[in-house]
């Protein structure tokens, strides 16, 4: 199969907003230095590259890089590339897109409505809670005031597969002011905390939604993400953790990248059941590009 090559827009609710992601299909003759080459290229958060059938257990094999290098876990990836092979490998296919992660299968389900159009939903994985900071430390590295921290509740390190800070903020003012500085990070970086920073208010740009949220992260150098899935999914496990909301369920919308000029929304759904967290994150995707790959 000839690789194929996509650009679409993740989280996104018109085009040319939300998160951008390459997708090449076809992938499986593509060395690890041409991957690699290829995400350098794009110069995207992350390109992913997915095997042109599934699996003996009905999983696509995907693999994910960033500009710098390969990484096991990220939403937006999820997302697009479970968009590009419903639509473009197995449109005929029922029920939910299997994609085989290095953190395992993750499945991606689609819903549709005449409110939201078609809507992609993926089951994070188990999330693992990390050590707390000190919100004056994190204050420091974020060139913000320790009195701009929401402190009910703790500034907390989540992984699954990646890792990154949850940082609560009082409100819109605080986080249009952050900035990581990687230099004033480095104290935290020495003693385990990822330079990936999740920054969240519940004053929003849009009356409809929930939370507004930011997200700063390295990789050559300082970024920021227009809209961050594995973000959100460290969010509700974090949420549950702390009982951020009263309700149990969480049903939420998050705003994310106005800083960027790239608004994004991300849908949130988080809950407890069986005594474990189960966090769902989803959002909408919307081509924009697609040809061979040279």
């Amino acid at each position: 199969m000839t690789p194929r090559f996509h650009i679409v827009d993740v989280f996104a609710e018109r085009p040319y907003t939300g998160n951008q992601l390459a997708v090449v299909t076809g992938s499986d003759g593509l060395s690890d230095e041409t991957m690699q080459q290829l995400a350098a290229e794009t110069n995207y958060s992350e390109t992913t590259f997915v095997s042109s059938t599934p699996e003996p257990d009905g999983g696509y094999r995907v693999r994910i890089f960033t500009p710098a290098r390969e990484i096991a876990f990220a939403g937006h990836p999820i997302l697009g590339t479970a968009w590009v092979v419903r639509h473009h490998l197995a449109p005929a296919a029922a029920g939910p897109v299997r994609l085989n992660l290095a953190v395992g299968q993750v499945p991606v389900t689609f819903e549709s409505s005449t409110t939201d159009g078609e809507v992609a939903w993926f089951l994070a994985p188990p999330v693992t809670l990390g050590p707390i900071c000190a919100p004056e430390r994190i204050a420091v590295a974020l060139g913000i005031l320790p009195d701009d921290i929401e402190t009910r509740v703790p500034v907390r390190q989540f992984s699954a597969g990646t890792s990154a800070m949850i940082v609560p903020l009082r409100g819109l003012d605080a986080l249009r002011r952050s900035r990581l500085d990687l230099a004033a990070f480095a104290p935290l970086a020495s003693e385990g905390f990822p330079p990936l920073v999740y920054l969240f208010c519940t004053e929003t740009h849009q009356p409809g939604n929930d939370l507004c949220a930011r997200f700063f992260f390295e990789a050559h150098g300082l970024r920021e993400d227009p809209a961050t899935g594995n973000g959100a999914a460290f969010l509700g496990a974090y949420l549950l953790e702390h009982e951020f909301f009263a309700a149990g369920d969480l049903s939420l919308r998050i705003e994310q990248g106005y800083e960027m000029r790239r608004p994004s929304l991300v849908r949130l759904r988080a809950r407890m059941a069986g005594g474990k967290r189960e966090v769902r994150v989803g959002g909408r995707v919307i081509p924009i590009v697609q040809g061979d790959l040279l």
